[in-house]
């Protein structure tokens, strides 16, 4: 991986933050897979979402029932064909306005300077040894 892919997830954390699809797509392979863990807090499940329309999808269940989601990584480390990113991220219910933090980590499969697979994991510990790292 060279700096460039880490250079893009930073603008695709951007994106995100800023709850700009487009933008995020542009970063993203067309056959993405992105298993978000971020709707388990709220009572959801870990989902898969594919493709640019299911990332479309994504944020169209984040903003159900969020009304604000911010992501925010400290680390980022460069594993070749893989990044693995460790952060927290902060959210906002809709409905009740109750505001809680969790940490996150989030791996990139990245191919040809776009994510094609991401999965994200509210413990961080689990992101590092998805890709055969440890604390």
């Amino acid at each position: 991986m060279s700096q460039e892919n880490v250079e893009t997830f930073g603008r695709a954390i951007d994106a995100y933050n800023r709850r700009d699809v487009e933008g995020l797509l542009e970063t993203l392979a067309a056959e993405i897979e992105w298993y978000s863990a971020l709707m388990v807090p709220m009572g959801g499940k870990t989902t898969v979402f594919r493709g640019h329309e299911g990332i479309r999808q994504l944020f169209r269940d984040l903003d159900e029932v969020l009304v604000e989601w911010h992501a925010e990584y400290t680390e980022i480390r460069d594993l070749g064909d893989q990044l693995v990113a460790i952060g927290r991220v902060r959210v906002r219910g809709r409905r009740s306005g109750a505001e809680t933090e969790s940490p996150i980590g989030t791996v990139s499969d990245i191919r040809d300077g776009k994510a094609f697979r991401i999965r994200t994991y509210l413990d961080t510990d689990e992101a590092l040894e998805a890709v055969g790292l440890s604390e």
